[in-house]
């Protein structure tokens, strides 16, 4: 595993998409991509975070930005998600959980005592050159897209 840090290439990725086809980080090249990492669809933290997501597109779109969500599930529910929470954003599925575990985002977790494995929620903020710009590690859901408008606005400023 790469330790990720501001200024290096994220790990690539081709993974299937909600709705069909799939997404590449790769060919993303040569505009801002928000690519954020999320435990599990239809939960609340993921859900508000999907949303908020979803409600600043315009915003990101304006600027030229992608934003794409990552987590293990399957495709199929990816589709669900999106149509019961009208989202906005592209979600993809890594149900191999290949690509989580190359970013170091698939880690032991603890909720009452109970240890697991999980999706650590995590934000990165890729240039237009494929670079992480900026890292956002253990996010805090309420306001964290509108942080991310911010430093979006601010890198094409």
């Amino acid at each position: 595993m790469t330790i990720l840090d501001i200024g290096s290439t994220p790990p690539d990725f081709i993974l299937p998409r909600d709705g069909g086809g799939t997404i590449t980080l790769s060919g993303l090249r040569g505009k801002p991509v928000i690519l954020y990492f999320y435990p599990k669809d239809d939960t609340s933290g993921c859900t508000q975070e999907a949303i908020e997501f979803s409600g600043l597109r315009p915003q990101f779109e304006k600027l030229g930005a992608k934003v794409i969500g990552m987590s293990p599930d399957p495709v199929k529910k990816h589709d669900k998600f999106k149509t019961k929470h009208d989202l906005k954003v592209d979600l993809v599925a890594d149900e191999d959980k290949a690509i989580i575990e190359a970013y170091g985002l698939w880690v032991e977790k603890s909720m009452y005592g109970r240890k697991y494995m999980g999706v650590e929620r995590t934000t990165y903020l890729i240039d237009s050159a494929g670079k992480i710009a900026r890292i956002w590690n253990k996010v805090k859901v309420p306001g964290h897209a509108a942080e991310v408008l911010e430093a979006t606005k601010a890198l094409s400023a």
